[in-house]
């Protein structure tokens, strides 16, 4: 999955996925490593569930409780106000970003 999820950033591809409290529409932006070397990506949600309400909004994934993953056709096309690079989160390393 790590492949396709840069390919989709280098790509802006859009994402779907299957996150914890379900389905999801995404525009990744960064992935990346934790300091504890958990996977990370950093997406604008564009629709879809969100256990904190906030359907429409940055969000940050941990790649390892991803269970599905689709990279769609739809692109998009620059990265979203409010998109930072050097995501502060990934103290790891930064291994694809917008």
């Amino acid at each position: 999955m790590n492949r396709s999820i840069s390919v989709a950033i280098n790509e802006r591809r859009l994402i779907k996925l299957n996150y914890e409290p379900g389905y999801r529409l995404i525009e990744p932006h960064a992935y990346g490593l934790s300091k504890d070397g958990n996977e990370l990506l950093r997406a604008f949600q564009v629709e879809g569930a969100s256990a904190s309400g906030e359907h429409v909004n940055w969000k940050l994934f941990r790649v390892d409780r991803i269970t599905q993953f689709a990279m769609l056709d739809e692109r998009f096309d620059h990265p979203r106000p409010g998109y930072r690079q050097g995501d502060s989160a990934m103290k790891g390393g930064i291994l694809a970003e917008l």
